[in-house]
């Protein structure tokens, strides 16, 4: 049997590696490792390179108390500024957002399936994703995603650099979390009884990205969500 075929790989150190199973790190909160294939991940990649250039940029956001966060974000669909949605970026260039993609959706349904298994994704329709950009010294505290009128679940691509992802509970920022790595291709869900949990990302891992990805340094996370919008 090859490695490959064996589900392992030999790490620098001459060793094979465990494969990385599908973990519940929570009930409705499940991390699916490798799911992005490298060429879809490449995809991915120059897809977000033309929404970064507009109609609306990505841009650092702008905090109500006038702090800025460290990620840079273009949205799509729907734009997200603290704490609302709109269909124009007012905060930045006051153009429309570029619309959601058919195809996003699907990749979308998709991986409720590869989260909660079949049966589940067909009434998923995402009409929003953010995309939030990570150099090596960005960071993101602990929040809730609660500005949607929807409790669907919401689906989480990672591509690039391997970082921290800080999953909690519902009733605090604090204790108790649980700590998962995600690595480029990695995908992750959270609905149901987590759907509102605390999350955030403490630490992003720079260089440990494979460059046939084509991102070069940094991190890609795309976030996909149900607004429950009108309009």
């Amino acid at each position: 049997m090859t490695d490959a075929a064996a589900g392992g790989a030999i790490g620098g150190d001459g060793l094979f590696a465990l494969p990385r199973e599908r973990v519940e790190v929570a009930p409705g909160a499940v991390h699916v490792p490798g799911w992005l294939p490298l060429g879809r991940q490449r995809e991915l990649v120059e897809a977000c390179r033309e929404w970064a250039r507009g109609p609306v940029p990505m841009r650092h956001t702008v905090l109500p108390g006038g702090g800025v966060m460290s990620v840079r974000t273009v949205c799509l669909g729907w734009h997200w500024q603290p704490y609302r949605y709109t269909r124009t970026a007012g905060d930045v260039n006051g153009a429309r957002v570029a619309p959601f993609p058919d195809w996003l959706a699907d990749l979308g349904r998709a991986a409720l399936v590869a989260a909660y298994g079949d049966g589940y994704g067909r009434a998923y329709a995402p009409d929003t994703a953010l995309i939030n950009f990570y150099d090596g010294d960005a960071r993101m505290g602990m929040h809730q995603d609660k500005e949607e009128r929807s409790a669907a679940p919401v689906v989480s691509l990672s591509i690039g650099d391997s970082c921290v992802f800080r999953f909690g509970n519902t009733e605090t920022r604090n204790r108790p979390y649980t700590d998962v790595e995600l690595v480029s291709g990695d995908l992750f869900v959270f609905g149901g009884a987590s759907r509102f949990a605390y999350h955030g990302v403490p630490k992003v891992r720079p260089g440990t990205g494979d460059p046939a990805v084509g991102l070069g340094s940094g991190r890609l996370n795309i976030t996909l969500r149900e607004t429950g919008l009108a309009g």
